[in-house]
């Protein structure tokens, strides 16, 4: 084997605390990621409320602290009174964003009660596209405000006592894409969301808030769009939104892996966006990042438009249902890795999403539910994810792609949980053809041990999972990984996602 990497971590040498949240997660109104998704009523696995339990039990597998809603395109022209008070008595309404039909069986106090069965957090968004500062001050007084006001009294009415106390708030969706019902301009919008920001925090100052960044980075107002808006609200907010999705439409494997660089790269440059504001109002405050929108998305756009253009107005129509195969699930691995490098300002991130809708959980009508590709990792980053990024020292052998040029072979980041005195690195070869060798100095973890090598790898880059067969999973690769003097020395195959756990003696297995 001629191809190596090296990496030194050192305790020392942390990046940031990592914040949980960048383990959330989204569901919107949209395909079936609530109506026949989360929700139901019927189904031998549902509750007395129809939320599906076989779908609970794995989203808690993935414990997933944060999860927003209601949207997305969707928030853009939601109304968030017809989602409440009794479900009879609930109007149908066209959904304008993916052309279908909404009849608000599910709302805001449904959804806290299976966020709760979850153990999460919602995320919610406010409609600033066809509405704007009352409405969502309205929707605040309703979901946050113990009693005694219009909105408080109304929740009460509805059965909900006590108060959601939803502490995070996205000031719209995507405002600057021209697809966005209400799009605005970059002075429009930074206006608006500033001023709604000053208004609802008079009523909760407790509450986050994300204004919107760009809706990718191909944006032609990108990063301009950062800059403007942010000159309206950057006092007045505490994280500026990103959303990246990647395909392979060229099929060329090797090129897609490379597209976690462009996630680096623009991370980056929105960080520069930011810091350039702190600096023109001198400002003692630093803007951080929510990732509220991120996955691999492109398999099923042909059948998607065909829904929205020649099939509208469906209820819970299957949009946006793309089966993974492996090489999906390496690049979210490496869009893992990429957020956790960044965890000094990425502090909020959501895969989007969690059901049938480009996630990782998919269900059958008429039956069973199970975990696609995309599954693993996700759940791997945010089981043993939890802790203190450290910045590690790397250098290895490179390769050759069509669109990124020369590209390292193994990209890892390692989180170190001192809580529970364990060390994990995550890396992925994403050179697709030769082996490589990973020398990793651990010195500095005197006493620590490799607990185990989890690796998921497959000869079949295509290989997907389904309700029938499950073909691509993770398996223990203990002979992976020894340890040596202080070194870890680890076989990482091609084209592989790996999780390497340490920890202090005993060397006990954890399962």
């Amino acid at each position: 084997m001629n191809r190596r990497a090296k990496m030194v971590l050192d305790r020392e040498l942390r990046i940031a605390r990592i914040d949980e949240r960048i383990y959330g997660s989204f569901i919107e109104h949209l395909g079936r990621a609530v109506y026949g998704g989360i929700y139901q009523p019927g189904h031998p696995e549902a509750d007395e409320e129809g939320f599906r339990q076989d779908v609970v039990r794995l989203v808690k597998e993935l414990n997933v602290p944060v999860i927003r809603y209601p949207g997305g395109n969707f928030v853009s022209n939601f109304y968030w009174e017809d989602s409440v008070g009794p479900v009879e008595e609930r109007p149908h309404r066209l959904e304008l964003a993916w052309r279908s039909m909404e009849r608000n069986e599910i709302g805001i106090n449904e959804f806290s009660r299976w966020i709760k069965q979850v153990d999460s957090q919602v995320m919610m968004a406010v409609n600033l596209g066809t509405r704007g500062i009352a409405d969502a001050c309205n929707l605040l007084e309703y979901c946050n405000y113990p009693s005694g006001t219009k909105y408080s009294d109304m929740r009460i009415r509805h059965g909900v006592k006590d108060p959601h106390n939803i502490k995070v708030w996205c000031l719209g969706n995507e405002m600057d894409g021209p697809w966005q019902i209400g799009h605005k301009t970059m002075e429009e919008y930074g206006r608006l969301a500033a001023e709604t920001a000053k208004a609802m925090r008079l009523i909760d100052p407790s509450i986050e808030l994300v204004s919107c960044g760009s809706s990718n980075r191909d944006m032609p107002t990108f990063p301009e769009w950062e800059a403007a808006t942010l000159s309206h609200t950057y006092e007045y907010v505490d994280y500026i939104s990103m959303h990246q999705y990647y395909g392979n439409r060229d099929n060329d494997s090797s090129d897609f892996l490379a597209q976690s660089d462009d996630m680096d790269d623009f991370i980056r440059t929105v960080i520069a966006a930011c810091d350039y504001v702190k600096a023109k109002k001198r400002s003692k405050k630093t803007m951080n990042i929510s990732f509220d929108e991120w996955n691999v998305w492109f398999h099923s756009n042909e059948a998607d438009n065909d829904i929205t253009e020649n099939h509208p107005w469906q209820v819970a129509p299957p949009m946006l249902e793309d089966i993974y195969n492996f090489e999906d699930a390496l690049l979210v691995g490496l869009m893992l890795i990429t957020l956790i490098r960044h965890a000094d300002r990425v502090k909020i991130a959501c895969l989007a999403q969690l059901v049938n809708v480009i996630a990782p959980i998919m269900t059958d009508a008429a039956g069973g539910v199970w975990k696609q590709t995309i599954f693993y990792p996700f759940m791997h980053a945010s089981l043993y994810g939890r802790g203190t990024a450290l910045l590690p020292v790397i250098s290895g052998t490179k390769h050759m792609t069509a669109g990124h040029g020369e590209i390292t072979d193994i990209e890892t980041v390692a989180v170190y949980n001192e809580e529970k005195d364990e060390l994990t690195i995550f890396a992925v070869n994403r050179n697709l053809k030769e082996d490589v060798e990973l020398t990793t100095d651990v010195r500095s973890f005197e006493g620590y041990h490799v607990l185990e090598h989890i690796v998921m790898e497959n000869e079949d880059l295509k290989a997907a999972n389904s309700l029938a067969e499950e073909k691509v999973y993770p398996v223990n690769g203990d002979n992976r990984s020894r340890m040596e003097d202080g070194f870890i020395i680890s076989l990482l195959k091609k084209a592989s996602w790996n999780v390497i756990r340490l920890g202090k003696y005993p060397a006990v297995r954890e399962k």
